[in-house]
Formats: C-alpha cells, sequence, structure tokens
C-alpha cells in the first residue's frame, strides 16, 4: 500500500538508493534528489511495514518495495530495574561497637532509562532508617549519565543491527552470484560470436549467396553452447526471463544476426544488473572485519567515534550528536563518586553535581558535601558539614597522554570538633592546586605524575598569614607533595607490573588522604604473573606506607614494610587451590600526638571442587585461616588462632543440602561448630528451607544449639518476598558464648 511522494522530506541526513538501470546510484537529501547520471522518473513510497523505496517507473513491470526494510517505531521511553524494601533485626552487635536489639529500614531502588532509544540515564535511590544511636540514617539519590553507558548500548544496538545485516549480505551474496551468471553467459556468447569457424561459416555462405559454390565445412562449426534458462531478478523488483533459444531459421547469417541482437541485449542487461549490485553494495556498507570488537577494544571515545564514523552507520545504530555523548565522561546529579587523582580527590562519595567532558580538550567540575569522615559513613559522631569544590581542565585524552591543571577547595574535619582553650571550632576550610601529566611510553607501558601544593593546616598557619599566600608561597615546601605511577604489561609473558611513590608534605591537604603533622613518603610496587598458560596465577607486593584508606587520621607515620603473596591453582576438571598471606595492622591512639602501631599477618588457604557423582552435582570447600598476632597487640579475639572449615553441598533436584564443619583454636580459646540445612524449591514461585547450628566451647565446657530458617515466595504481577530468621551464638566477654538473633524480611520488585 503506497503512503505518498513525499517521503523524503522526513529524511534527516542523505541517503544512497539503488537507481534505475544504467542510471547509477540515487542521493536523497531531505530537501531534494541528486542521481549521478540520466533523467528518470520515480516513485518514492512506503508500505504499511515502514519499507521504504525509491522506484524508478517502467511499463508493465513488478516493483518490490519489501526489500530494505526501516526499523519499527521505538518508544521515547524504556525503563528497567528494581524496587527493593529490606528489614534487617541484630540482636546483638559485638564489632565494632557492642549494642542490642538493633533493626534498620532500608529502601532503594534502581532504574536504567533509555531515552528514544538511544541516551541511557541510571537513576538510584536509597534511604535507611534505624533504631541505633551509632548507626546513621543515610539517604541518597542520584541521576547519571556515562559514557560507558552509551557505549555498551551501542555495542547492543551494533550486534543486533549485525544480526539484520545478515539477511541483506544475503541478498546481496545471491545478487552477486546471478550477476556472475548473466557475465558468464555474456562471455559464452561472445565466445561463439568470435570463433573462426563460424566466421569461415559466415563467408562460405556468403560465396553461396554470390556465386552458388558450396563448401561443406560444417564439421568445423562447434557447437553452441548450451546456455541455461534462468530467471533473473534484480533487486529493484524487475523480472524478466532470459531467453537463450534460436530463432527457427537454420541459415547461419539469421542465426548470427540474432546471436548479435542478443548479445547487444544481454549487456545492456549486464550493465543494469552490474549498477544496481554495487548501489545495494555502497548500501550494506563496509563488511571487512568484526564492527563489535573494533568498538570494545578502542582505547577511549575518540578513537571509538573516528571508528563509527569509518563504518558509515545508520541513525537506528547511531544517533545525532554521538560525538558529544561519548565525550561527556560523566554527568551526575546527587551521591556519586568524586575520583580524580591522586593528590586531589579520590573515591570520595560527595552529594551534588559532577560533569566530565572530554573530547580531545579535558574539563570537569565537581560540586557537593561530604558527610562522613573515618567510619562515620556508618556511625554517626555529628561532625560539621564537609563540602568538595574541583575544577579540572587541560589537553588530551584521560586514558591517554595528557596535561591538566586542578583547583580545589572545601571543609574538611580531621580532628575533634573543639579544642584549645577558648573552645573555639578551628577553621577546617582547605584549598589546593595541582598538575597531572600522563605519558604513553609504549601500548602497553605507561606512567603518570602529579604535583600539588595545598593550603597549611590551621594548626601550621601563623596569625598573619593566610590560607591562600601559604598555597602560592613556592619556597614553602611542607605543604608539597608529588607522586609518580607506572604500569606495564609484557605480552610475551603476560606479565602486569604496578608501582606507586609518593612523598607527602607535614602540611599537605587533600581529599585523597586524611594524613598531615607529619612528612609521609609512601611506595609501593606490585607484580601479577600468569603460569601454565594462566592456570596458575601469582601476586606478590610490598608496600610502605601506602594506605587504602583515606580515612586515617593525622600525625602518623610508618616505616614498616608490608608483603602480600597470593597464588591461584585453576586446571579444568580439578579442584581450584588458593594462599594468601596478607598483612594486617592496627592504629591505636595512646594521647594526642601519639600513636602505636600494631602490625599482624594472615594466611588463608581454600581448596574448592565443583564435581558430579552419579548424576549428583556436589560443592565441596576447604578453608584454613591463620592469624600471626598476640592478645596483647590486639583486642581481636581469635588472636594467634588456627581455623579450619569444611562445608559440603549436593543439589538433589529440588533439594539443595548442605553441611558445615569449624574449629577455631589457639590453646587458651578453642571453638568447634557444626552446621546442618536443607533448602526445598517446592514451586517455581516458592522456596522454603531450614537447618541447625551446634557449638561448642571448650574453656568453660559448653554446648549451644541454634536454627536457621528461611522461605522466598515469588508473587505474581507482585515481586519476590524472602525471610530468614537465625538464632545463634557468638564470643562474648570472659570467652563465653552469647545468644546472637538476626532476623530480615526483603520485598524486591523487578520490571
Amino acid at each position: 500500500m503506497m503512503r505518498g511522494l513525499n517521503t523524503y522530506a522526513q529524511l534527516q541526513r542523505s541517503t544512497t538508493l539503488p537507481g534505475a538501470p544504467g542510471k547509477g546510484t540515487i542521493v536523497v537529501f531531505p530537501r531534494g534528489i541528486r542521481q549521478s547520471s540520466g533523467q528518470v522518473s520515480y516513485l518514492l513510497a512506503a508500505d504499511t511495514g515502514n519499507n521504504i523505496r525509491m522506484i524508478p517507473v517502467f511499463p508493465d513491470k513488478l516493483y518490490d518495495t519489501g526489500v530494505w526494510h526501516q526499523p519499527p517505531h521505538k518508544p521515547f521511553l524504556v525503563v528497567h530495574g528494581n524496587v527493593m524494601y529490606d528489614y534487617y533485626y541484630q540482636g546483638k552487635i559485638d564489632t565494632p561497637y557492642q549494642q542490642k536489639d538493633v533493626y534498620q529500614h532500608t529502601l532503594s531502588t534502581w532504574m536504567d532509562l533509555t531515552i528514544r532509544d538511544q541516551y541511557p540515564v541510571h537513576v538510584a535511590f536509597s534511604t535507611t532508617q534505624g533504631n541505633s544511636s551509632l548507626f546513621r540514617n543515610i539517604t541518597g539519590f542520584s541521576i547519571q549519565y556515562t559514557n560507558r553507558d552509551f557505549r555498551n548500548l551501542l555495542i547492543q544496538k551494533l550486534k543486533n543491527w549485525d544480526v539484520s545485516r545478515i539477511k541483506q549480505l544475503k541478498e546481496l551474496m545471491d545478487e552477486k552470484a546471478l550477476l556472475d551468471a548473466k557475465e558468464k553467459e555474456l562471455s559464452q556468447l561472445k565466445s561463439w560470436l568470435s570463433s573462426p569457424a563460424v566466421l569461415q561459416r559466415l563467408v562460405e555462405a556468403k560465396e553461396k549467396e554470390l556465386y552458388g559454390k558450396h563448401n561443406d565445412s560444417l564439421s568445423g562449426i562447434p557447437v553452441i553452447p548450451s546456455i541455461p534458462n534462468i530467471n533473473l531478478r534484480y533487486k529493484a523488483g524487475i523480472r524478466e526471463p532470459c531467453s537463450n533459444r534460436l530463432l527457427s531459421d537454420t541459415s547461419i547469417e539469421s542465426q548470427y544476426t540474432a546471436r548479435q541482437q542478443q548479445l547487444d541485449s544481454l549487456q545492456k542487461r549486464w550493465q543494469q544488473m552490474d549498477s544496481s549490485y554495487h548501489a545495494h553494495q555502497l548500501q550494506v556498507g563496509n563488511l571487512k572485519g568484526d564492527m563489535v570488537q573494533k568498538i570494545s577494544t578502542s582505547r577511549n571515545n575518540a578513537e571509538l567515534s573516528a571508528q563509527l564514523n569509518s563504518m558509515n552507520l545508520p541513525d537506528s545504530v547511531l544517533p545525532k550528536g554521538y560525538k558529544t555523548l561519548l565525550a561527556i565522561r560523566k554527568l551526575s546529579i546527587g551521591r556519586a563518586l568524586a575520583d580524580y587523582s591522586e593528590l586531589t580527590a579520590k573515591s570520595i562519595s560527595i552529594q551534588g553535581i559532577q560533569v566530565e567532558y572530554n573530547p580531545r580538550y579535558y574539563v570537569a567540575f565537581a560540586a557537593g558535601t561530604i558527610d562522613y569522615r573515618f567510619r562515620n559513613y556508618v556511625v554517626y559522631n555529628g561532625s560539621p558539614g564537609q563540602y568538595l569544590t574541583m575544577i579540572r581542565g587541560g589537553y588530551g585524552m584521560k586514558e591517554g597522554n595528557h596535561l591538566y591543571v586542578s583547583f580545589f577547595r572545601g571543609k574538611k574535619q580531621l580532628y575533634n570538633q573543639r579544642t584549645g582553650t577558648d573552645s573555639t571550632t578551628p577553621d577546617y576550610n582547605i584549598m589546593g592546586m595541582a598538575v597531572e601529566s600522563r605519558w604513553q611510553i609504549s601500548k602497553n607501558v605507561y606512567v603518570t605524575g602529579e604535583v600539588a601544593k595545598s593550603s597549611l593546616p590551621y594548626y601550621q598557619i601563623t596569625d598573619d598569614d593566610t590560607k591562600v599566600r601559604s598555597m602560592l608561597r613556592f619556597s614553602e615546601h611542607r605543604n608539597l607533595a608529588y607522586s609518580l605511577s607506572a604500569n606495564g604489561l609484557i605480552t610475551k609473558t603476560h606479565t602486569k607490573l604496578t608501582g606507586v611513590y609518593k612523598v607527602l608534605g607535614a602540611g599537605f591537604q587533600s581529599f585523597s588522604l586524611y594524613t598531615t603533622g607529619a612528612k609521609q613518603i609512601a611506595w609501593s610496587v606490585r607484580v601479577d604473573q600468569p603460569f601454565f598458560k594462566k592456570k596458575l596465577m601469582i601476586t606478590a607486593s610490598v608496600r610502605r606506607n601506602d594506605y587504602n584508606t583515606t580515612y586515617q587520621q593525622a600525625n602518623y607515620q610508618s616505616n614498616t614494610i608490608y608483603k602480600t603473596i597470593q597464588a591461584t591453582l585453576n586446571i579444568k576438571h580439578y579442584p581450584v587451590f588458593s594462599l594468601g598471606y596478607y598483612p594486617s595492622s592496627q592504629l591505636t591512639k595512646l594521647s594526642d600526638g601519639s600513636y602505636i602501631e600494631n602490625t599482624f599477618y594472615t594466611m588463608v588457604g581454600t581448596v574448592s571442587h565443583f564435581y558430579k557423582i552419579k548424576r549428583i552435582m556436589m560443592n565441596t570447600l576447604l578453608s584454613y585461616t591463620r592469624f600471626y598476632n598476640k592478645m596483647d597487640d590486639s583486642s581481636y579475639v581469635y588472636y594467634n588462632t588456627n581455623s579450619i572449615l569444611l562445608n559440603h553441598t549436593m543439589f538433589l533436584g529440588r533439594f539443595t543440602v548442605q553441611s558445615t564443619g569449624s574449629a577455631a583454636m589457639n590453646g587458651e580459646y578453642d571453638l568447634y561448630g557444626a552446621n546442618g540445612s536443607v533448602q526445598f524449591k517446592a514451586f517455581k514461585w516458592l522456596e522454603i528451607g531450614g537447618g541447625l547450628k551446634y557449638s561448642y566451647q571448650s574453656v568453660y565446657d559448653l554446648s549451644k544449639v541454634g536454627y536457621t530458617g528461611n522461605f522466598r515466595v515469588m508473587i505474581r504481577y507482585l515481586g519476590q518476598l524472602e525471610m530468614m530468621a537465625d538464632k545463634g551464638f557468638i564470643p562474648g566477654t570472659e570467652k563465653k558464648l552469647v545468644s546472637n538473633n538476626t532476623g530480615r524480611l526483603t520485598y524486591t520488585k523487578t520490571f
């Protein structure tokens, strides 16, 4: 069914369509049509299936408008996500604070929005409320766009588009086969017409006609090749049968004349088919290489934009403004992570606005409040309001060579709210600036360097000085810091190397670290090395003063060097072995400006295996843990303890049976446990389970029995409801076992 003749006015960009046979391709613009050769009448039509075609008008011909399919209408907004409510009860908390009968309500939702099937937006909301005086009530909301989400959407759409192009490619290959057959037919006809025997026969026929002379040379005439009758159909939908039947006239002259006419007609037909084939080939586009692979392996958005631009993708896959959308690394409102550089702001959660734009140059802005410091993201201690403002700019891609300049300011509380005899609140405002550069030495090796200078802290600044002057006084080195990091990959051996070196002045302040009052020299080196075709992975590292926590308090420095080593062996059809030796440390504040550090190591080894015995799937896990510490240097209950745990799970159709045995021994305090539980999937919408827990304590010869129970029910159209109750026993004061009851009720709706 034809819907109109002015459809071309709705096109948003130029489109190449096949023209009439022998007339070249047609370029359709939003306001007109251009063809490379000749004048011909066209009908631009669309059927009820949104198939649009430029059709040349010929009399007595059949047309097919269902060749190049336009995508169906997409909804303006598509929403996927979930809503979750969680109620959690704890009868007793012993770490890191002691409290009884604590409950918390949590309501959260996340939604992935896709606007016009082109623009992804992530929305999240969460609030936690409870009765504890220690644990905070927290509410957060965020709306965020990232080029990572846009990139993933492009990859998914390109995969789907590749599937639809397979049909187009098959049609193009079929058309090429018909073109090759027609070319073969043309070649055979030319060969017959130029055959010396045929030409000799023509001469003899002429002589016979003029002189009546007859020379028999029939035996030398080659047999006319048999050409198959192929019903050709080219893409514009014109159907013309090809006839190879010779005329009934047996004279060689009549046959030759007929063949010449057939050659002319065949030559013209071949040119028409060739023109149509090349036009369709342009529409299908460049099919060489894996487009998805090219996009997935692009190192940055500039490289990705160049790849996409060369692919000549349609609007259904590649929207307008895609280069700008790829250049917007982040655009968020609400709670989000501010993660910029080693010496400015790193892994800080703020509530505010963040923008990061990186086409070739780089611009970033962040402003928001920081509502926590050391531990009080969970635990409330009444700290004053804190905030961060950051401006960054420079040239170069973030993943490549670049030079960025940063300026930050804000308020950060590190110490007690009130100090001194006058009970005044110290000035916690800080400001600073930094210069960061990244050098891509080779494809797999790059180095990042940064120099930063901040204002002096309030306790180091003099009465006649200001924060701005202390930051801009370059002769002052107490508030200076610099960092150098290197990352490399040795492709031949698959060795990954990482190193960091930092020097932080005693008066340097930033939102990447919470250490002031003492000069810090920190460094770390890490090596990841696979062996035996990546079946064995070994990771080793050493570090000094390089703490992962960003909330450590002030006036502390250490010369301790920490060592870490981990090995994992994973061979197909065999158990997975893992062994690690990790450092741990405790900081204890003795008085203002005085700290003591207690360090100890922990060794953890595990063996796990997933296997089948007589059609029964099973999983077995064996774990061993050793804490290398003493009672006088740690308040941890299991000091200098050897702990072993064995867990076995069987999957018996609708039943899942699990059993666990454990033992923790340190010579003075031994604790043994045994658990057993069964999970039963009664229906697709109902699952129930329960079990018993046994604990034995050796000091007072105490035996305790606990229990656990749970269920999960799926309610059609409404969502999923889960409930859990657990009664167990944990170590308490005087090495006794103390009852601990926990419960949880969770509702989830996914859409």
